[in-house]
């Protein structure tokens, strides 16, 4: 899942984005709000972390551009614990969900999990398909109940097609989901990606669409 984080902050932004990375998040972290606000409309982004007091424009006025844009991807704001006002405000304006500092790096990705799944219309925390369950929070993956090791590029590649059962999903799609604006990618690499997990989860799991890309088949 690929995230947009908004924060001035070095410290706290710096903790969030190598944190999220460990969890097999991909996160852009811009630390001015006009950047940050362009941003939302290059890349596919699954949610967004915002703070509010931001150089250049506030966190407020760039929430409200969003909405009046019609950009509807879950926003979960960062604000200070005594910012009553601006935490109602951001509500009335559009956000999915605010998070007071300090905070623990485990309950922002839990909140961004259920921010997700309820864009997704995915009531349930588990993923499962044809004998394969993943579990988003825990990392954690088991086929036919035994566990499965993946590497965190495949994790989050497997997340992505589980959240797509019968959706067949564009390389490009993949590539602008699984890394984000300072990666630097080998042309092959989803490929390479594809192939790993169709080892480890048998090749009849993911089906090529060939000159579209992958998808997972509705199971029957």
């Amino acid at each position: 899942m690929r995230i947009l984080l908004i924060e001035d902050d070095l410290l706290i932004g710096d903790g969030i984005k190598v944190g999220l990375t460990k969890l097999c998040f991909t996160v852009d972290w811009f630390t001015h709000g006009v950047e940050g606000r362009e941003a939302l409309y290059c890349a596919p982004y699954d949610a967004v972390i915002l703070d509010l007091t931001l150089p250049e424009i506030d966190g407020l006025s760039l929430l409200q551009s969003w909405r009046e844009q019609g950009r509807c991807e879950p926003v979960l704001i960062l604000t200070a614990r005594d910012a009553l006002d601006q935490r109602v405000e951001g509500l009335r304006l559009g956000a999915d969900d605010y998070l007071c500092k300090p905070f623990a790096l485990i309950e922002v990705a839990a909140r961004l999990e259920a921010l997700i799944r309820r864009a997704q219309g995915q009531p349930i925390q588990t993923l499962q398909h044809r004998g394969v369950t993943l579990d988003p929070t825990a990392i954690s993956v088991t086929l036919n109940g035994a566990p499965l090791l993946l590497k965190p590029k495949e994790f989050a590649l497997l997340e992505l097609l589980m959240r797509n059962v019968g959706r067949v999903l564009p390389r490009r799609l993949i590539e602008e989901k699984l890394y984000g604006w300072s990666d630097d990618i080998a042309s092959n690499t989803i490929e390479v990606h594809i192939h790993h997990l169709r080892r480890k989860l048998g090749g009849g799991y993911i089906r090529t669409v060939h000159g579209v890309g992958y998808t997972l088949e509705p199971a029957t």
